[in-house]
């Protein structure tokens, strides 16, 4: 049976690391958010298969619950922060600065 939960955790630490590319080549902020995302969720889950190997269940779910709970509030205030930005395009710090020098052309 460990042998199994062994081969799920490298299966999802495969998964992880393919996530982590979508969130570093991620062409928009919002792929990056999701990357995160759901590499914080794999890492729950890898957590619970981890105290089942070593038969600490009830210790590695409190880690893994507040380990999710934080996940899902920096997830919250990440996508707070850039909705307030409107940020969510690769290149929209190019287009602010195309937009401010324009207005700044148009004043001076």
């Amino acid at each position: 049976m460990d042998e199994f939960l062994i081969l799920i955790g490298v299966g999802l630490l495969i998964l992880m690391f393919l996530t982590l590319y979508r969130g570093i080549a991620g062409p928009t902020t919002i792929d990056r958010l999701m990357a995160l995302n759901i590499i914080g969720t794999k890492t729950t889950v890898l957590l619970v298969i981890i105290g089942t190997i070593f038969h600490r269940v009830d210790m590695f779910v409190d880690i893994a619950i507040a380990y999710a709970l934080l996940n899902f509030i920096a997830t919250l205030a990440a996508a707070r922060y850039f909705n307030a930005r409107k940020n969510f395009s690769a290149n929209s710090r190019q287009t602010a600065d195309r937009q401010n020098e324009e207005e700044n052309s148009e004043r001076g």
